[in-house]
């Protein structure tokens, strides 16, 4: 993946936060890519969700990222009515993460270690002395998409996603803000791809 290429910065930078005890707010940057034929908000500004087969299945746990997408969308004007949509929205949202193979701060068996690595909830784990990283840091992936069609047509009219990688999450709160991200510049957003930038202050 592109983001390999970025380790040892990223791996600093968490060490760095790190010593400063991590109190301070992070900047959430990802990749948003959105299409639209939209021009102006749909009158009435109404949807609803459309679920796929998987996500009906593990409805307990889509359920806060769902709402997550709910919260995004209100505050790009949109209001849920699952009685007269004027559009039909359907969400997505996946999360994995990757240790790198290659790791160029290995550990000098003169100086004491020190290792770092983040949990679950942005917590944060270290121990040992020193000032040498003992592995390689586990980069987080998560993506969101959403998709609006028109409901009396079925036709796509807004398409967008954004994806962020960092050696640092938050779940499932990081959804939020990567869907707040991908409605940026909704109904008329920037064709293709871009960068999108949140300052946030990790819950602790």
């Amino acid at each position: 993946m592109a983001f390999l290429r970025h380790i040892p910065a990223l791996a600093l930078c968490a060490a760095a936060a790190l010593l400063a005890g991590c109190a301070g707010p992070r900047l959430v940057e990802s990749d948003v890519s959105s299409f639209s034929t939209l021009s102006a908000l749909p009158s009435p500004p109404t949807y609803r969700f459309e679920r796929l087969p998987s996500q009906q299945a593990q409805a307990a746990a889509f359920a806060p990222i769902e709402a997550q997408a709910e919260q995004a969308l209100a505050r790009v004007g949109l209001r849920r009515d699952d009685t007269q949509p004027r559009l039909v929205a359907q969400i997505g949202a996946e999360g994995g993460y990757a240790t790198p193979r290659y790791w160029p701060y290995a550990p000098d068996p003169f100086y004491g270690r020190f290792g770092w690595g983040l949990g679950y909830g942005g917590g944060w784990g270290f121990g040992g002395m020193g000032w040498m990283m003992d592995g390689p840091p586990t980069l987080y992936h998560r993506k969101v998409s959403l998709m609006l069609r028109d409901a009396a047509s079925q036709q796509v009219v807004y398409e967008t996603s954004a994806v962020y990688e960092d050696v640092w999450t938050d779940d499932p709160a990081i959804y939020g803000v990567l869907f707040d991200q991908a409605l940026t510049g909704f109904p008329r957003p920037p064709a293709g791809q871009r960068k999108v930038r949140t300052e946030i202050t990790p819950q602790r």
